[in-house]
C-alpha cells in the first residue's frame, strides 16, 4: 500500500475540515512536513538551550547553578502531573467526543491548580530536605508552572492529533526566546539562580499564551465521568511509566544535591545538559510525529518496523559520532566553552558519553508502543527501569558525581537491551534486525574515534593551542565519519537522496519498496 493511499481519519470535533483552510494530505506528506517543521524547531531550541546555558555558566557560579538545579526537579514533574497523560490518550484513540476534550481540559485544570497549591505549600520542606533557604522562594514562583502548563495540554493534544507541528513548533521557538531573554536578562543583573527558574517559567508562560492564540478549540462547561473512566485505562499506565521516569530522571540530582552538595550538582547538571539533554533530543522531533502518525496506522506493525529502523539508523548517524568524539575532547571542550571552573564536569561528560548513545537509540521505543497500545507493557518495563537506575545512582554516590555517571552507564548497558526486545516483539521482527541496521554506524565511529584520538595526542605533544586543536579534532573526525560510513553503512546515503527525492515527489513509498 503506497503512503499516498493513506487518508488521514476525519478530523476531530472543532478541527477544521478540509475545504475550510485546512488542506487533505496523505500521512506521508503530513509526517515528512512534520518531521522538517520538528528538525528546525529542536535545533533552534537546543542550539537556543545550549547558548543560554553556557551564556548563564559564564554569568554564574556553581553553587547558585546548583541551587537552581534543586529546584528545577519540579519542572519535570510537569510532564508527568500537567495532563496525567489525558493528552496521550487523546491522540492515541481513533475517535474523540467534544465531550472527551472538555472532561480532558477541565481534569487537567484542576490537577493543576492542585499540584501548583501543594507546590507553594511544600516548598519549606523541600529547602529543609537540601538544607537550603534559598530554595524555598524559588520553588513556590516555579510551581507556578503546573497551572500554567495544564492549561494548554488538551490544546497541544488536539494539534498534535491532526499533525499540526507547524502551529507547535512556531509556538515553542516563540517561547523559548521569550524565556531565554527572560533568563538572561536576570542573570545579567545579579539575578543569580532566579535567572534560571524565571527562565522556566518564563517558557511555560509563553508557551501556553501562544497555544490558546494559536488553537481554535476553547473549552466548554463540560464534564463527565464516563469519558474520564473510559480514557483512563490507557492513561493510567502511561502516568504511571511517565511517574517513574521522572524520579529516575531526577534522583540522581535529589543525591547528589542532599548528600554531595550544591556545587558538585552543579556540575553534574552541567555536564547533564551539555550530554543527555540536547543528544537525547535527537530523536525527539521523530517521535513526536511518529506517535500521532503510527497511531494512525496501528494496526500495521510492519510498516511500524520498516519505519522504525529506518529513522534510528539516521539518528544514530549523529548521536553515535558525535558523542564518541566528544568524549575524547571533552577537557578542551570544557576549558574552552564552559570555562576552567567547571572542571569537575569533564569526567562526567565523558562518562555519559556512553549513556547518551544508548538512549538515543532507544528514544522512539516509547513513542511506538504507545501507537499501539502497549501502555501496560511500558509501565513494567518502567518498574524495572526505576528499580536498577536507583540502585546504581545509591551506590555510586560513594565515589561522588564520577560514581553517580558511572552507576548509571552501567545501569542503562544492561536495561536497553530489554528494550529493544520488547519493541521489536511488538511490531514482529527479530532484534537482530535491528542491531544489524546500526552496526555499520558503529564501525565506522569507531574507526573515527581511534583516528580522533590520535590526531588529539599529536596535537598536545606538538603543544597546539587548545581552540585550533578542537578545531582540528571536529574537522578531522567529520571527514573520517564520513568517509567510513559511506563504506561500513552506504544505507545512510541512500536515505539522505531518497529524503531529498521524497520532498521533491519522486520516491517511492519505502514499504512499497521493501516488499
Amino acid at each position: 500500500m503506497s503512503a499516498e493511499t493513506l487518508i488521514a481519519p476525519a478530523p476531530a470535533a472543532g478541527a477544521p475540515e478540509p475545504g475550510d483552510g485546512a488542506p487533505s494530505l496523505g500521512l506521508r506528506a503530513q509526517v515528512l512536513s512534520g518531521v522538517i517543521w520538528k528538525i528546525v524547531s529542536q535545533t533552534f531550541r537546543q542550539g537556543s538551550r545550549l547558548i543560554v546555558a553556557l551564556i548563564l555558566a559564564r554569568l554564574l557560579t556553581p553553587d547558585q547553578f546548583g541551587v537552581a538545579a534543586e529546584v528545577l526537579v519540579v519542572s519535570s514533574l510537569v510532564i508527568v502531573f500537567a495532563d496525567l497523560a489525558f493528552g496521550a490518550a487523546l491522540i492515541q484513540r481513533t475517535e474523540i467526543s467534544e465531550l472527551d476534550k472538555n472532561t480532558a481540559f477541565w481534569a487537567c485544570t484542576v490537577f493543576g491548580l492542585f499540584f501548583t497549591t501543594l507546590g507553594f505549600v511544600s516548598a519549606p520542606w523541600l529547602a529543609d530536605f537540601y538544607r537550603e533557604p534559598q530554595v524555598e522562594p524559588l520553588f513556590r514562583v516555579l510551581s507556578f508552572i503546573f497551572l500554567t502548563t495544564s492549561m494548554s495540554t488538551v490544546q497541544e493534544s488536539l494539534l498534535n492529533r491532526e499533525m499540526s507541528f507547524k502551529v507547535l513548533e512556531t509556538r515553542m521557538m516563540i517561547a523559548t526566546v521569550g524565556g531565554a531573554a527572560i533568563g538572561i536578562t536576570s542573570a545579567a543583573m545579579g539575578g543569580g539562580a532566579w535567572a534560571i527558574i524565571l527562565q522556566a517559567l518564563g517558557l511555560s508562560v509563553f508557551s501556553t499564551l501562544m497555544l490558546w492564540v494559536m488553537s481554535p478549540w476553547r473549552p466548554r462547561f463540560q464534564f463527565s465521568f464516563a469519558s474520564l473512566k473510559s480514557m483512563a485505562g490507557f492513561s493510567t499506565y502511561i502516568f504511571g511509566h511517565r511517574l517513574l521516569y521522572y524520579l529516575h530522571r531526577n534522583s540522581d540530582n535529589l543525591l547528589i544535591g542532599r548528600f554531595v552538595g550544591a556545587a558538585p550538582l552543579g556540575a553534574y547538571a552541567i555536564a547533564y545538559n551539555v550530554i543527555l539533554v540536547p543528544f537525547s533530543r535527537v530523536a525527539a522531533p521523530i517521535q513526536d510525529v511518529i506517535f500521532p502518525a503510527f497511531s494512525r496506522i496501528q494496526n500495521d506493525p510492519q510498516r511500524i518496523a520498516i519505519g522504525w529502523i529506518r529513522i534510528t539508523r539516521m539518528v544514530a548517524a549523529i548521536t553515535v559520532p558525535s558523542l564518541v568524539g566528544l568524549a575524547i575532547v571533552a577537557n578542551d571542550f570544557v576549558n574552552l566553552v564552559l570555562g576552567s571552573k567547571w572542571h569537575d564536569a569533564t569526567t562526567v561528560i565523558q562518562v555519559l558519553a556512553w549513556v547518551g548513545i544508548l538512549q538515543s537509540l532507544q528514544s522512539l521505543n516509547t513513542g511506538i508502543l504507545e501507537a499501539l497500545g502497549h501502555a501496560r507493557a511500558i509501565f513494567q518495563w518502567t518498574i524495572l527501569f526505576f528499580v536498577l537506575h536507583i540502585t546504581a545512582f545509591v551506590v555510586g554516590l560513594h565515589w561522588g558525581i564520577v560514581g553517580v555517571a558511572v552507576g548509571y552507564s552501567i545501569s542503562t548497558t544492561i536495561l536497553e537491551p530489554s528494550y529493544l526486545l520488547l519493541t521489536s516483539r511488538a511490531v514482529g521482527i527479530s532484534p537482530w534486525r535491528f542491531l544489524e541496521a546500526v552496526a555499520g554506524v558503529f564501525e565506522a565511529s569507531a574507526g573515527m574515534g581511534l583516528v580522533v584520538l590520535g590526531t588529539h595526542y599529536g596535537l598536545v605533544k606538538a603543544d597546539v593551542p587548545g581552540a585550533l586543536r578542537l578545531l582540528i579534532c571536529v574537522v578531522v573526525g567529520g571527514v573520517v565519519f564520513a568517509a567510513l560510513a559511506a563504506w561500513r553503512q552506504p544505507e545512510i546515503l541512500e536515505e539522505i537522496r531518497e529524503l531529498r527525492d521524497r520532498r521533491k515527489g519522486r520516491a517511492p513509498d519505502p514499504v512499497e519498496a521493501a516488499a
